[in-house]
């Protein structure tokens, strides 16, 4: 995956630095900018569907095909669409005498029977709560009289359900700054301070800071010798909006919506950082962002079981599909991977 540098190219001249008030300086220069960015009051409105989903007007009514399997995509643990037991031709037209039957991977479905699988009175398939284990190929058996005189006719419609689930995705971002010497302590102390700072900036939009890499390293400049920098790599992902330290209750908490704002704030965190840089007529802290350095990675994963593929599921390009027999995800990757050996839905071992 490809990375973004953010701000400016040049990294700006750097100058030698006096080791007085090393820690205090460097978080002073952090809470100031984090003071001056402020959380916008709006993030998004809340989407259930996948930001891959294509939606249209049919998309809660899915009509089958005496062709094709038809594809249906129902998120985990939610509603289903309605799936109906008539082709497109037929779903506006007087059919006589109608009777549907419904089958699926565990055999006849009952209504009274089944609390999670119901066939309304026009037959219609609908879930109530979609489970991994329900995924798999359902087939409507449909009899119906075109008009009172003709005979009988019989359809079969076979529609593939897949369970499918919202990506994790995550920002990964990392930064360099100018650092004490490589064995002291205040580099320790400042990384803590910068998390924490970071943390409360994102608080209000339920995203988490996870620091993912801390390494001081000696860099060779030129004209200027060894210098020491720190090495930051850390990633910005949502919390779940009901399980935040400050949960989100509006309808303002999609996923995307509010990372993109995380990823804009932390951008004006270390801009901030600089521009206070360049007004300082005093000299500078030891510790110190350079210019530059902020780079931004998106990155997505699916959950084990779980996988994107454009060519199987182009109606739905970016969900995170249950892996079909045949495949698997053992970790989270972005993929399903072949394992001619798998015969379940949703496989995370190839045995």
């Amino acid at each position: 995956m490809e990375a973004l540098a953010l701000g400016p190219a040049r990294r700006g001249r750097r100058r030698t630095r006096a080791a007085g008030s090393l820690l205090s300086r460097a978080a002073i220069l952090l809470f100031i900018s984090a003071f001056l960015v402020r959380v916008p009051s709006s993030v998004g409105h809340l989407v259930r569907l996948p930001r891959g989903f294509r939606l249209t007007k049919d998309s809660v009514k899915i009509v089958g095909s005496t062709s094709f399997p038809v594809k249906v995509y129902v998120m985990l643990h939610q509603k289903s669409p309605h799936v109906l037991c008539v082709t497109q031709r037929l779903r506006n037209a007087e059919l006589i005498d109608p009777s549907f039957q419904w089958h699926g991977p565990k055999g006849k479905i009952v209504s009274v029977e089944n609390r999670t699988a119901q066939i309304t009175s026009t037959g219609s398939l609908v879930f109530q709560n979609f489970e991994e284990s329900m995924s798999g190929i359902y087939t409507c058996f449909l009899e119906y009289k075109p008009t009172v005189e003709e005979i009988v006719k019989r359809l079969q419609l076979k529609y593939a359900i897949y369970a499918y689930r919202e990506p994790h995705y995550y920002y990964q971002f990392t930064a360099r700054y100018h650092a004490a010497p490589c064995n002291s302590i205040y580099n320790i102390s400042f990384e803590k301070k910068l998390i924490q700072i970071l943390s409360k900036l994102l608080l209000d939009l339920s995203c988490e800071i996870s620091l993912l890499k801390s390494e001081c390293h000696h860099v060779k400049m030129q004209r200027a010798g060894l210098q020491n920098e720190l090495f930051f790599t850390f990633s910005v992902s949502s919390l779940d909006t009901e399980k935040g330290p400050k949960p989100c209750t509006d309808h303002n908490c999609e996923p995307s919506k509010r990372l993109f704002k995380a990823k804009n704030l932390i951008e004006r965190f270390f801009n901030q950082q600089v521009k206070i840089l360049g007004r300082r007529a005093e000299q500078l802290p030891v510790i110190y962002y350079i210019e530059g350095t902020l780079q931004m990675v998106w990155i997505n994963r699916c959950f084990p079981g779980y996988g994107m593929n454009v060519q199987k599921h182009p109606k739905c390009p970016e969900c995170c599909v249950i892996c079909s027999p045949g495949s698997y995800n053992p970790r989270d990757g972005i993929h399903c991977l072949q394992c001619n050996s798998s015969l379940v839905y949703g496989a995370k071992t190839c045995l």
